[in-house]
């Protein structure tokens, strides 16, 4: 009897899919799964990093780009952290500190850059927009919220799947996808109690959390304000090709875009994590009488909706007022982190529920993305890809040039990603007689919708902590869904977007 108590406790204290690890543990067993796959992201290391040296890639001007022994040493263990992430063999922001460890042990880059990159700036972005949704469910924000929404879409589980969906995609209009997602969650975590109230994992909460994650990268391609990533970009064509794109050119060709991929997505969830309810009786009366029972807006509601929505603002207005772009986007979001604490919205106790495992997590991603840039790696693997397409058609460029953004964007930030691709882009496609603008938009389509890793964007990482899936599981829902975009992708190059007015061809 005590031997199964502690079995079942276990079983159900654990975090994601390492239950059967812990359940092994408690037998006095081997887990040999997981052994597995610890070994296996060692040896795909080890072997990268003692194999003989790789043939220098070379650009369609004629520069080597030489793999060093760090270059190969990144790469290594570029592989080894994806295997340890997907198969979650311990915990995600373990996995991150060993990318940090690794580096230091083998030399590839000091201890002091490697471990200064997991306080880089945009990993303090995300503890604020983590903030910011924590301060939303303390003051009662997210409850009220999360009833009137479903006031509105009703009992239909399929409904309350599409009323997240386009409230997510709809704030990222404005506002940073990951402090969207962070707002969201909690708002999403409300909703689920309604459905299931011992939180335990099912397809409706897959569906929700997974959903919002993907949806959120939809959103953001939309406008500048969904994430930095288009401003970096637009940043390089400009520099690259002389022409300027401005926000609303650039919203004029992602809009129907973005928002069939959201539409899109919804059906997606619906077929995959179909719902085990088709209706939650009763659900609609329920949410009215709880928003009743919430009275009127509280004072510290109005302040939180004041600071949240001033550094919102203040974040917006940086694309379009010059004075404002001086002003780093993390340090304005962290100055609603100290309004918070300075005004006694949160205390010492919040502060110790921020979930440090996600913060790592994407502390280890920036480490590893540095990594690969500063060594080389990432640009000997970018030449490499793209001169396979130098002799390729046109669709065929632009298709593969997505394909490595989308796979570069997730196992590093999607700024990285561009910022590796895009310059070498844009320089062969001229060779083949391609338009630089569409190689722009189908760059940043791609490197918005990062579908199979949680480190390729911080909502995908925000949406784990509801504990409803495993990275295995994310992972394996990722490929269909990044197929769809894909193909979607794929018709708007040859079909949409030149009724639009895109330029596909060089004339």
């Amino acid at each position: 009897m005590i031997f199964r108590f502690k079995e079942k406790r276990l079983k159900k204290t654990s975090l994601g899919g390492m239950e059967d690890t812990y359940l092994a543990r408690a037998a006095g067993q081997i887990n040999w799964k997981r052994l597995l796959f610890i070994c296996i992201g060692i040896g795909l290391f080890t072997i990268v990093y003692f194999s003989p040296d790789w043939p220098d890639a070379v650009d369609p001007k004629g520069k080597h780009f030489i793999l060093t022994r760090e270059g190969k040493a990144a790469l290594g263990l570029f592989l080894w952290a994806a295997t340890w992430w997907v198969f979650e063999v311990v915990p995600i922001g373990v996995t991150s500190i060993t990318i940090g460890v690794v580096q230091a042990l083998f030399l590839i880059r000091s201890a002091k850059v490697a471990f200064n990159d997991f306080m880089d700036p945009s990993v303090w972005f995300i503890i604020g927009s983590i903030v910011i949704g924590m301060v939303f469910t303390k003051v009662g924000l997210t409850k009220r919220m999360a009833y009137k929404m479903l006031i509105i879409v009703g009992e239909r589980t399929s409904m309350i799947y599409l009323g997240c969906f386009l409230m997510t995609a709809a704030l990222t209009l404005i506002m940073a996808h990951t402090a969207v997602a962070a707002t969201i969650f909690p708002l999403l975590m409300a909703i689920y109690t309604l459905y299931e109230q011992d939180s335990k994992p099912t397809k409706f909460g897959k569906g929700l959390f997974m959903g919002m994650a993907f949806v959120a990268g939809a959103g953001s391609i939309i406008t500048l304000l969904g994430a930095a990533r288009g401003a970096v970009a637009i940043g390089f064509f400009r520099d690259i090709t002389g022409r300027e794109i401005t926000f609303f050119e650039l919203s004029y060709y992602m809009f129907p875009l973005g928002w069939l991929m959201v539409f899109l997505l919804w059906g997606f969830f619906m077929v995959f994590f179909k719902p085990e309810q088709k209706t939650i009786p009763g659900l609609r009366e329920r949410a009215k009488m709880l928003n009743a029972g919430l009275g009127k807006i509280t004072k510290m509601e109005i302040l939180t909706l004041i600071i949240v929505l001033t550094s919102v603002a203040l974040l917006g207005l940086r694309s379009f007022i010059p004075a404002l772009t001086v002003l780093n986007k993390s340090a304005i979001i962290l100055v609603s982190t100290v309004l918070f604490f300075l005004l006694k919205i949160l205390t010492i106790d919040d502060l110790e529920k921020i979930p440090w495992n996600i913060v790592l997590l994407f502390g280890g991603a920036m480490s590893i993305g540095f990594c690969l840039w500063q060594t080389g790696a990432a640009s000997w693997l970018a030449i490499e890809w793209l001169g396979l397409l130098e002799n390729a058609s046109v669709f065929v460029f632009i298709m593969g040039i997505a394909f490595f953004v989308m796979i570069m964007t997730n196992f590093i930030m999607n700024v990285a990603a561009i910022a590796i691709s895009l310059p070498v882009a844009l320089v062969i496609a001229p060779y083949l007689g391609v338009a630089p603008e569409v190689i722009l938009f189908a760059s940043l389509a791609t490197a918005g919708m990062p579908f199979l890793l949680l480190v390729g964007a911080a909502p995908n990482a925000i949406a784990y902590e509801s504990k409803q899936f495993t990275t295995g599981e994310f992972f394996t829902a990722g490929i269909p869904a990044s197929i769809l975009l894909m193909i979607v992708l794929g018709a708007f190059i040859k079909f949409v977007w030149p009724l639009m007015g895109m330029p596909i061809k060089v004339l």
